[in-house]
């Protein structure tokens, strides 16, 4: 019983922690360049969006791979809304806040407009390929943690975690995570050195959006199952809230994503788990945003942004 609960947790905590992971790291790369993206939100939409619209349109050609071939045109289309920011806010030097909310109040319009145009309804039919669980060979079968941990669980939620070990070797072990992050301590300094301030922004802000392109993507292959207006509401914010209470590093961006995919998942599973059943399911649906607010509050001041984080760079000459 014990072990059946643990994996109900494990595996669901995975699942709503995923779309998190990738959107919060994406969120990393962007602001260690030292831009702030508040447009998570709205590139996550897009990822969602076109990713279930891939899905539709290729799963008889594709089959099995879809879901995956259709998260990375979610994340390319992430990247190439997200040049929109990077126009505005290194090009014509636009204020990071506002342009990120641009984004966020554009995609959701642009993308049930699109909906309403390719199928003549409010939202698209429910995708036939999916991300579903996973049973890791050999590993599935080891007692008590295989049961737990690599039976029925998420196959791209470890992919995920992988991933944020990858991006904390970039940013931090790699000439261009110095490069990137000299952009966002000490844009000036770095200029002086060589460095394209211009350039690395605009790679900060395109892995940001590529990487929360997949984030939407995932989420609307793996949770909702189709797209609708709603499909997306605060997975943004909630990554980027994951990203400050990871203290901007990849690592714990990913841990706390873990956290805040807990806390979603008890929403939805809450009712299969002792005691917690007992608990209001409207406690249980506002908990992550709640916590989102609350740890924004409390650690926001205490974690150090990059120094140079949200303030346009004029090149002098």
């Amino acid at each position: 019983m014990i072990v059946a609960i643990l994996q109900l947790l494990v595996s669901s905590m995975l699942i709503y922690a995923t779309p998190l992971i990738f959107t919060s790291l994406g969120g990393t790369f962007s602001e260690r360049s030292g831009v702030v993206n508040v447009g998570l939100e709205g590139i996550m939409v897009m990822g969602a969006f076109s990713g279930i619209v891939f899905n539709l349109t290729f799963a008889s050609t594709f089959g099995a791979a879809t879901p995956w071939l259709a998260t990375l045109f979610g994340g390319l289309i992430g990247l190439i809304f997200s040049l929109l920011h990077a126009v505005a806010t290194v090009n014509f030097r636009a204020d990071h806040i506002i342009s990120g909310t641009v984004l966020n109040l554009m995609a959701p319009a642009l993308a049930v407009f699109l909906v309403k145009a390719f199928y003549g309804k409010g939202q698209t039919d429910n995708i036939q390929r999916s991300f579903g669980y996973f049973d890791f060979p050999i590993l599935a079968k080891l007692p008590v943690i295989g049961d737990i941990f690599f039976s029925k669980t998420s196959l791209v939620g470890y992919l995920a975690i992988v991933v944020a070990f990858i991006a904390h070797f970039i940013i931090f072990k790699t000439r261009f995570g110095l490069r990137l992050r000299s952009v966002g301590e000490h844009p000036q300094a770095a200029d002086t050195l060589g460095i394209n301030v211009y350039l690395m922004r605009y790679a900060g802000i395109m892995i940001s959006g590529l990487l929360g392109g997949m984030g939407g993507a995932i989420f609307a292959q793996s949770i909702s199952v189709n797209f609708s207006g709603a499909t997306i509401a605060g997975q943004g914010f909630i990554a980027m809230a994951a990203m400050i209470f990871g203290k901007w590093k990849p690592i714990g961006a990913m841990l706390a994503s873990l956290f805040f995919g807990l806390s979603q998942s008890l929403a939805v599973i809450g009712g299969q788990l002792p005691v917690i059943k007992e608990w209001p399911v409207v406690y249980l649906q506002i908990a992550p945003y709640v916590m989102t607010i609350v740890i924004l509050a409390v650690f926001f001041g205490k974690s150090a942004a990059p120094k140079a984080d949200g303030i346009n760079y004029i090149k002098s000459k």
